[in-house]
This record gives C-alpha cells, sequence and structure tokens, in this order.
C-alpha cells in the first residue's frame, strides 16, 4: 500500500490549540484512498521544522506528502500555489529565533511551485460546500518553510514525490478560546482534509 506523510503543527504564538494536530492525530494509522496515512507533528522552529519533515520523509519513504498549517484569520482552505526561498517573520518561533529575510537554502531557486492538483482540491471542495481558494503566498513563517524544504528535497533528488501544502481557518474552540477569528467545526477541517486525500493519485 502506498503511504501518504501528512503533517501538521504544534500550537504557536497566542494560539493555545492548533487545529492541524488534531487532523493528523485523528487521520493517523488510516487507510483512505490506498494510502496508508503516516501522521506527524512538526515544532514550531525554524531550527528543526525543515530538518523534522525531512526526517519524516527519509524514515518513511512516502508516496506523498500533505503538509498542513493553521492560518488564523483565512476563513477558506487555500492549497498554497508556490513556496519561496526566505525565512521572515514579524513574530518569533517558540524557540524564539526571528529571521530577516535570509534564503532558506542558499543554492535554491527562488521559488518552487506545490506538485499537487490544488485547482482539483479547491474545484472538489467548493462542490461539497467547503468555501476554498488556490493561495499565491504560504508567507515567510514556518508554513512556508517547511513546504519549501520539502519541496526543495524533492527537487534535488530529482524525484516525481506529489508535496506541498494547504493552509486552513481555525477551528471554533480555537476561535472561542482566541477571540475574533473566522473558524469551522473540527470536523468540517478534518472532512475537508478527506476529500483531499480522495484526489491524490
Amino acid at each position: 500500500m502506498k503511504k501518504l506523510l501528512l503533517t501538521g503543527f504544534e500550537p504557536f504564538l497566542d494560539f493555545p490549540i492548533n487545529p492541524t494536530t488534531q487532523i493528523v492525530e485523528e487521520l493517523k494509522g488510516k487507510e483512505l484512498n490506498g494510502y496508508r496515512i503516516e501522521g506527524r507533528i512538526l515544532p514550531v522552529d525554524y531550527n528543526n521544522s525543515g530538518h523534522g519533515i525531512l526526517k519524516h520523509i527519509n524514515d518513511i519513504e512516502p508516496d506523498a506528502v500533505l503538509s498542513l498549517g493553521l492560518d488564523a484569520g483565512r476563513y477558506k482552505i487555500t492549497p498554497e500555489r508556490i513556496a519561496i526561498n526566505c525565512n521572515e517573520s514579524s513574530e518569533r518561533d517558540n524557540e524564539g529565533n526571528k529571521p530577516d529575510g535570509e534564503p532558506i537554502q542558499k543554492e535554491g531557486p527562488d521559488g518552487l511551485f506545490s506538485t499537487l492538483p490544488i485547482k482539483s482540491f479547491v474545484e472538489v471542495l467548493q462542490s461539497k460546500g467547503y468555501p476554498a481558494e488556490v493561495s499565491n503566498s504560504a508567507g515567510t513563517y514556518l508554513c512556508n518553510h517547511v513546504m519549501y524544504q520539502t519541496l526543495y528535497h524533492f527537487h534535488v533528488n530529482h524525484q516525481n514525490i506529489p508535496s506541498g501544502f494547504i493552509h486552513i481557518p481555525a477551528s471554533h474552540e480555537l476561535a472561542v478560546q482566541h477571540g475574533k477569528l473566522p473558524s469551522w467545526s473540527q470536523k468540517d477541517l478534518t472532512d475537508a482534509v478527506k476529500h483531499i486525500i480522495q484526489l491524490l493519485s
């Protein structure tokens, strides 16, 4: 059976929970669309998140990689089109790091495109009643960092492994704890990710 590496992040900044953690914990070990889901939670740490996902890739040898991140404030699920070769943040990560525009890979290209069928993801989600659209910016925080490191790894190793990143809105639980945030139910967030996995080839 094929293997899907599904990653989420730990809580970060002033978000006491991260709905991507709950999605990954619920789906790990399950079989869906011919994939066994290998779920892993990444640290919100510039020094370890990229290395962490590459270790998981080397250990698991997945046939596809789908990374999830919280973008509190967005109200749609947004598959990311491109990752850029830049670490920069107005906020520190969980270990206190605050990069100022350094490249992720010194010899890497300026940008790398997702190799997932992101337009198909959006079309299917919309057909199921979930707000979704393609995003052209994964930002420059940890989500972009992990997306770039993953795509760069497959790029330099000439591996045709579908991989990319999807941002999700806050869950109702997080919105209640945090304050004024658009939010979805945790069930809808998880079900939306299941629909996405059904489209992986």
